[in-house]
C-alpha cells in the first residue's frame, strides 16, 4: 500500500492547508492545480488515493472522475471528492468513492483516507 496521495486542486490555499494535514500524518502529496494534468500525473506516479476538487479551471471533477474510473490501471485507485459543492449525492453517484465539503476538518479527512487506503489494500490481498 502506498501513502501517496494526489490531489487535484486549483486554489492554492487549500492545496497548502492540506498538504500540512497530510504530511503531519505521515502521508507524500502530490499535487495538480487541473484536471488533465492531474490524469496525466495519476498515470505517473499511481497514487494509493486520489482527492478531487469539483471546480477546476479546465475540466471539472466530474470529468476527471469520469476519465480516472473508465482507465484500465488507475480505475480502481480511491477517490474521494472534496468541494464546496453541497451536492454529496451527485458526486457519490458520479463514481467518486467518498464525499467531504469544505472547510474540511482535519480528522474526518484523515479518518476517510485511511478508510479507503485499507479497503484498497484488503482488496489488493484479496485479489492475490
Amino acid at each position: 500500500m502506498t501513502n501517496r496521495i494526489l490531489y487535484i486542486e486549483d486554489n492554492p490555499l487549500n492545496r497548502h492547508l492540506v498538504s500540512k494535514m497530510l504530511s503531519s500524518a505521515g502521508y507524500e502529496l502530490c499535487h495538480s492545480a487541473d484536471g488533465i494534468d492531474g490524469l496525466m500525473q495519476a498515470a505517473e506516479i499511481n497514487p494509493g488515493l486520489i482527492i478531487v476538487d469539483i471546480n477546476l479551471p479546465d475540466i471539472d471533477g466530474f470529468k476527471v472522475i469520469e476519465r480516472l474510473k473508465r482507465h484500465p490501471r488507475l480505475g480502481g485507485i480511491p477517490t474521494i471528492a472534496l468541494t464546496c459543492s453541497s451536492d454529496e449525492a451527485k458526486c457519490l453517484a458520479a463514481g467518486f468513492d467518498g464525499y467531504l465539503g469544505k472547510p474540511v476538518a482535519r480528522q474526518e479527512l484523515l479518518r476517510m483516507i485511511a478508510h479507503f487506503l485499507a479497503v484498497r489494500a484488503s482488496n489488493r490481498a484479496v485479489a492475490c
